[in-house]
């Protein structure tokens, strides 16, 4: 399954090429073109879903095996100190092209990158609330 005016879709047929680190039958890894970091990848399903709702159960827990597989491999290799492993879902969360992908992101000591967000502080009852509507 594929959608022809997908970049990602493109990548992953050859018809614009990439660094690839790893490739089976489901899945292609990349290296970002525009990195946060040294080492910074792409996990990317060879078929096209738009985002995490659309990814099947199985898909995802194979994602998830394969951002492992490949932290341990890249760790090792390129000796970073930590990982960030992140997926947007939505333009309002990040996410820019609309194929599903995992960012591995290595990452160094007084590498500079920020990812980070501004933590609230809810009251037990707003909290309360939100376990409500989350809940019933």
């Amino acid at each position: 399954m594929r959608q022809n005016d997908c970049i990602f879709c493109k990548i992953i047929a050859d018809e614009i090429p990439s660094q690839t680190i790893y490739e089976d039958e489901n899945f292609k890894v990349i290296l970002d073109v525009s990195p946060a970091t040294k080492g910074h990848a792409l996990i990317l399903p060879k078929d096209h879903f738009a985002n995490l709702y659309e990814l099947p159960e199985e898909k995802a827990a194979d994602a998830m095996r394969l951002a492992k597989k490949m932290m341990a491999v890249m760790t090792d290799k390129l000796a970073c100190d930590g990982f960030n492993l992140v997926q947007n879902n939505g333009e309002v969360a990040g996410q820019t092209v609309f194929h599903f992908h995992m960012h591995l992101i290595p990452r160094y000591k007084n590498d500079g990158e920020i990812l980070k967000y501004i933590a609230g502080n809810p009251s037990q009852e707003e909290l309360g609330e939100i376990k409500r509507v989350i809940t019933e």
